[in-house]
């Protein structure tokens, strides 16, 4: 298995060691494995609770410098939107489930059989704990985790109901906005939401991480990756609504877990981005500068990840302030990944 640059997230997909003894694609859901019977818009009636976002233009980018140079958060340019619908949170599990139910949709991790997990959240017999990755050790690749399964074959989802659904890739993600209706939101429309209309600020709320010394966010505090003083609450994932929305409504748009965007990845994209409701760079490789990982030959198919996660620490990982960036192959599929949905008014 590759690895990205940083710790945020294994990228897939895995090797034959890892998929040689994996279980019987399905087993959990009844369904045959494979994408299933996605019927665009057949879930567009169901629940779904969303904030209508305002038109109107912002400055995207690094306002203060932080960012990593890898990831492409500069230059800071204007970008104009206009009005759509966002959810109100990441798509839970109990969302992803009617969605498994109603197609018979069996997720990429279901499919290959392994996915991978945070060291500490390992609920799995010996036997199913395969490895640790080679240059993030703090994963494990594990037999039999899911969506279903979090943390291995011995957890489940009873008690996480309204938790955001993980181990889904870009995908799947969009398999599951193909079937309600919706989309992933662009790069562009998830920070102009995430700033909850703060022009330069590093957070929904501001630029003070702790205000009067309250934890707005779920990410990691303590010694990582051995020691989580869960100052927040939370070791791995928490409920989707379990922090004060942003200004616009919007739950939970940093930390807890990495959201898909729809937008190909590049770290040059800021350089040559289009103002008006930009879209992220073409299908083409010549459409990628030098600078992106999927534009070499067989690079893959890199997407845009936001808003950090339960793992992030500035001392190695600030990647959940508002204008961080980072990315992941469209296969790919972690304990710390989901996604939520955006539509068109």
């Amino acid at each position: 298995m590759t690895t990205t640059s940083s710790c945020c997230a294994p990228s897939g997909p895995l090797g034959p060691d890892d998929a040689r003894s994996r279980p019987e694609k399905g087993r959990d859901s009844g369904a045959a494995p494979g994408p299933g019977n996605v019927v665009p818009g057949a879930g567009a009636g169901r629940p779904r609770r969303q904030k209508v976002i305002p038109a109107g233009s912002f400055l995207m980018g690094d306002h203060h410098d932080e960012g990593y140079p890898d990831d492409g958060e500069l230059p800071v340019h204007e970008v104009r939107l206009r009005s759509f619908r966002m959810d109100e949170t990441a798509v839970t599990n109990a969302q992803f489930a009617t969605f498994c139910k109603d197609t018979g949709y069996v997720t990429e991790s279901e499919q290959v059989g392994v996915s991978a997990v945070f060291h500490l959240a390992v609920d799995a017999a010996p036997a199913d704990v395969l490895h640790q990755l080679d240059t993030t050790p703090w994963w494990v690749a594990v037999r039999g985790a899911d969506w279903r399964h979090p943390g291995g074959p011995r957890s489940s989802i009873t008690d996480l109901q309204n938790h955001p659904v993980v181990h889904v890739s870009w995908n799947d993600a969009s398999a599951y906005c193909q079937w309600a209706g919706a989309r992933l939101p662009t790069e562009a429309e998830w920070e102009y939401a995430a700033r909850g209309g703060l022009p330069a600020a590093r957070f929904p709320w501001g630029d003070e991480l702790t205000p009067r010394g309250r934890w707005n966010l779920n990410v990691w505090q303590g010694r990582f990756p051995a020691h989580n003083s869960l100052d927040d609450g939370y070791l791995t994932t928490a409920p989707a609504r379990a922090f004060r929305p942003n200004a616009y409504g919007l739950h939970q748009m940093v930390g807890n877990v990495w959201e898909w965007c729809a937008d190909r990845f590049d770290p040059g994209w800021y350089a040559v981005s289009g103002v008006d409701n930009p879209l992220g760079p073409g299908p083409g490789p010549d459409e990628l500068s030098e600078l992106a990982p999927g534009r070499a030959p067989g690079g893959g198919d890199w997407r845009v990840m936001r808003g950090g996660s339960y793992l992030c620490h500035d001392s190695y990982c600030y990647r959940y302030r508002v204008a961080a960036r980072s990315s992941n192959t469209a296969d790919s599929a972690t304990a710390n990944l989901g996604f939520r949905c955006v539509r068109d008014l």
